[in-house]
């Protein structure tokens, strides 16, 4: 399976913020929208990716500098290195570089553009899908 798949199924919207907003318009945003993370795009390019932010990120901070934190731009809050995948890359691969690099967001880019993001909700439930279908195979091809 491949990361197409997956979004064949959960669909491609991404929600975005440029990195001059305050941190008090990202907190907003992950709450309204009900989602973890927003990927953080370029101020002239909404396709280009500047980095992203999660929850975690603002915890972090508010753990070390609670005063005026809701005021900072997202930009210094959020994470510049960002790691991405593509939609032909497999599924195991994705699982495996999300869980040993502890990230739960992974942008989805092709030639260069933000395309979508896939979660590590999103690759356990394809992952679970997967090993269902091949349950289901064996059981029938044991009862017949």
């Amino acid at each position: 399976m491949r990361i197409s798949d997956v979004l064949r199924g959960k669909g491609t919207d991404v929600v975005t913020i440029p990195g001059s907003a305050s941190v008090a318009d990202l907190v907003a945003l992950l709450r309204d929208k009900g989602i973890g993370a927003v990927v953080v795009v370029d101020e002239a390019d909404s396709e280009r990716i500047a980095g992203i932010v999660s929850e975690r990120d603002v915890v972090r901070r508010l753990a070390d500098r609670a005063d005026g934190l809701m005021e900072l731009p997202v930009s210094e809050v959020m994470t510049a290195d960002v790691h991405t995948c593509g939609q032909g890359d497999e599924l195991n691969e994705v699982a495996v570089k999300m869980t040993d690099r502890r990230i739960r967001h992974l942008p989805v880019v092709e030639e260069g553009r933000l395309n979508s993001i896939v979660s590590i909700g999103d690759v356990v439930k394809a992952r679970l899908g997967e090993l269902q279908a091949e349950r289901d195979a064996l059981e029938g091809y044991i009862s017949s």
